[in-house]
């Protein structure tokens, strides 16, 4: 069975040919130590997992075949996770959990207090994109680019709520099965806290739940994979519902 996957920005489907990217050529030559007729896993997040068999190598490019298909599209549910930059490994955690746990977006957001004034999200990207490939998943989030947070709320969708994180509510951890099901977003702050206006701007908003993460306050990477997991298993496809 093949063990290297990989994503592919290309239609997929029986017979379909696939020219390789120069980088995933020299990784699955120089790197992987693969040929013609070795096969691999590919996705492209919309049409399921693929079996490909490689029918030509070379240092700056490449082709696949795909020949069948071994997994169906699996999508996550409706959420998006927003979260304020922190430390870059901490920042690159976060996106790679919450492609793994599920999240269909992510978002850097900046607020008052957040640390990092500017991202790479291409960077970002590529670790959604690396966390699919490792994880097994035929999904890969979107990452957005750094959005101020007032400017986000302003155009927001009231349809989707936002459960916003608080760690000024530390205590028992939430109970959210009571909540209505449907498009969601998570909501989770920079390692500085919120400030005295974004607390009075959320508290306004209908639209807002606040939850407490439990009897301590979490570093804003553990709070995002806390918050997912609590939310998954409530509201999203963990309880087969």
């Amino acid at each position: 069975m093949a063990k290297v996957r990989l994503f592919i920005d290309h239609p997929l489907a029986p017979g379909q040919g696939i020219a390789l990217t120069p980088d995933q050529a020299h990784y699955l030559g120089s790197v992987m130590r693969l040929g013609p007729d070795d096969e691999i896993l590919v996705f492209n997040g919309q049409d399921g997992e693929w079996l490909a068999r490689i029918t030509r190598m070379a240092k700056r490019g490449g082709d696949l075949i795909a020949e069948t298909q071994t997994a169906p599209q699996r999508n996550p549910p409706d959420l998006w996770l927003l979260f304020a930059p922190i430390k870059k490994a901490r920042t690159d955690f976060i996106v790679e959990k919450a492609t793994e746990l599920g999240a269909a977006r992510i978002l850097p957001i900046q607020t008052d207090h957040t640390n990092s004034e500017r991202i790479r999200q291409d960077r970002l990207q590529a670790h959604a994109v690396e966390a699919a490939e490792q994880c097994g998943g035929t999904f890969v989030p979107e990452v957005g680019d750094l959005t101020p947070l007032s400017r986000l709320l302003s155009g927001w969708d009231p349809i989707r709520r936002i459960l916003w994180a608080d760690e000024a509510l530390a205590g028992p951890a939430e109970t959210l099965s009571t909540l209505p099901r449907g498009p969601w977003a998570i909501l989770i702050g920079p390692e500085g806290g919120w400030s005295d206006a974004e607390r009075q701007q959320l508290s306004a908003l209908s639209f807002v739940t606040r939850i407490s993460l439990g009897p301590r306050i979490l570093r804003a990477d553990t709070a995002a994979v806390a918050a997912i997991t609590l939310w998954q298993s409530h509201l999203g496809d963990w309880n087969g519902v």
